[in-house]
């Protein structure tokens, strides 16, 4: 078997790892590059390999920098089935539509400046037709549900507890009269999350490829976390201030709507106005309630014995863009969390237009934001900012807390690979920026000395 390593190697965007096995391709993966737009471009468009010539397409979960070029690969002749768990199948029919409007959006864009210099326009990546078309190939099974998907190939989704759908994909492979077993840890849930279940144990693996996005870094201790949000919102409020969230749609909104849930509930914070402005993050929103089969204990309690954990009186969720504007008018305290985490794109930019200049207010930060994205500089304290290509003084206070992030940091990693059973052979670092793919490396050489732990490059070929 060998393996072809595509994306997300040394960096965590465009994860893409194409299997050859028994004279057939499996792909793995297929999210979309993000980085300096001419290398994105040139990524995104023209994969490196025939999607004619593949056989399968699984899928690991519907975050965009894992599933994002699925519209491409289809429009470029990929016609058989994409696996993957239903919360997954039903989180990137919302999201694959939604980053074809944004490709479309980016394309207009670039269009007009070439137009400045009487250049041709360009064409988006796909259309949102051809992100429907995709989605009519998703098959989906729920987790330890084994299934065949090519000779000698079987697959397993078991739980990543990274966002609702989320697995880590086990490779139950037969090859020259020997088997043997393949994880692809997918991204990896740190556990005791607020909504999810924490990441299942896989036993008995040979071959281990991991996630490294926090491959040599620790996170702050989550128990104070939820204490420290209650604290910041109280004292902004407190002073007639408004506490603007940027969140991910999928993951992080939810997780900390269900968090000011708890603190309103329990006398914490009083009954101010919450927002949630993200026609994404109400439809994703909506999709969690649907699946419940990735709860966890705690929460499936609250959602039969008490109320809907994602709805309060106080919460509005927001689709309309009139509705949205109406929120510049707002006079009182009030907490609005809109989508994208990064401050990248998305109706946040003009609420921290509106209100980043204002001292009494506070801008909280709950996810990762990479470098050179708007959010990263706010956080990193520049001032003033760019928004909509104008200066804006900072003025308000700036938190930024990652607790909340949904990746397992170095020590979550090393107990997440502890808890695996079998003789581990090989183990492939991925998904994770260079720095922190070498030491999570070098973290499981010490643990697995027996094991050849390599740290893959852009198109290196493995063999297993």
């Amino acid at each position: 078997m060998r393996i072809h390593f595509f994306g997300a190697t040394r960096t965590t965007t465009g994860s893409m790892y194409l299997f050859e096995v028994n004279g057939r391709r499996l792909l793995l993966e297929c999210g979309l590059f993000q980085g300096r737009r001419e290398e994105s471009i040139q990524r995104n468009c023209c994969f490196p390999f025939d999607p004619k010539q593949v056989d399968a397409v699984v899928l690991s979960h519907a975050h965009i920098d894992h599933a994002g070029n699925l519209p491409n690969l289809c429009k470029q002749g990929y016609a058989g089935n994409i696996y993957c768990t239903f919360a997954t199948r039903d989180l990137s029919g919302i999201m694959l539509v939604d980053s074809a409007q944004i490709q479309k959006d980016d394309a207009a864009f670039v269009s007009k400046k070439r137009a400045k210099h009487k250049l041709p326009p360009v064409e988006p990546l796909y259309s949102d037709v051809d992100a429907e078309k995709a989605l009519q190939q998703f098959v989906a099974f729920n987790y330890n549900r084994p299934f065949p998907v090519l000779e000698g190939v079987t697959v397993t989704f078991r739980d990543a507890g990274h966002i609702l759908g989320s697995a880590q994909v086990v490779l139950d492979l037969r090859e020259g009269g020997r088997e043997f077993r393949y994880l692809f840890s997918g991204d990896v849930g740190r556990g005791d999350d607020e909504i999810l279940r924490d990441p299942e144990t896989v036993e008995n693996v040979d071959y281990l490829q991991i996630e490294s996005t926090y491959g040599g870094r620790e996170h702050s201790v989550r128990t104070d976390a939820d204490e420290t949000v209650g604290r910041l919102v109280l004292e902004t409020l407190k002073q007639n201030g408004k506490v603007i969230i940027p969140a991910f749609s999928v993951g992080r909104t939810q997780q900390i709507v269900y968090v000011l849930n708890q603190l309103t509930l329990a006398g914490k914070l009083p009954r101010v106005p919450i927002f949630v402005d993200s026609p994404l993050s109400v439809n994703a929103t909506e999709i969690y309630r649907l699946h419940p089969e990735c709860f966890n204990e705690a929460i499936n309690k609250f959602l039969h014995e008490k109320a809907n954990p994602f709805g309060m009186e106080n919460l509005t969720y927001i689709r309309e863009v009139a509705n949205s504007m109406k929120l510049n008018d707002l006079k009182e305290p009030a907490i609005i969390i809109s989508a994208s985490g990064m401050c990248e794109a998305g109706r946040i930019r003009h609420h921290l237009k509106n209100h980043i200049g204002d001292p009494q207010n506070l801008i909280l930060f709950i996810g990762y934001c990479a470098e050179h994205t708007l959010g990263a500089q706010i956080v990193a304290g520049q001032n003033p900012v760019n928004i909509f290509g104008e200066p804006q003084a900072v003025r308000a206070k700036i938190i930024s807390l990652d607790t909340y992030s949904g990746h397992a940091d170095k020590n979550e990693l090393k107990r997440y690979v502890e808890r695996i059973s079998g003789s581990l052979k090989k183990i492939c670092c991925v998904h994770g920026e260079e720095s922190q793919c070498l030491a999570n490396a070098e973290t499981l050489r010490k643990m697995k000395p027996k094991a050849e732990v390599l740290v893959p490059e852009y198109k290196q070929v493995v063999s297993v």
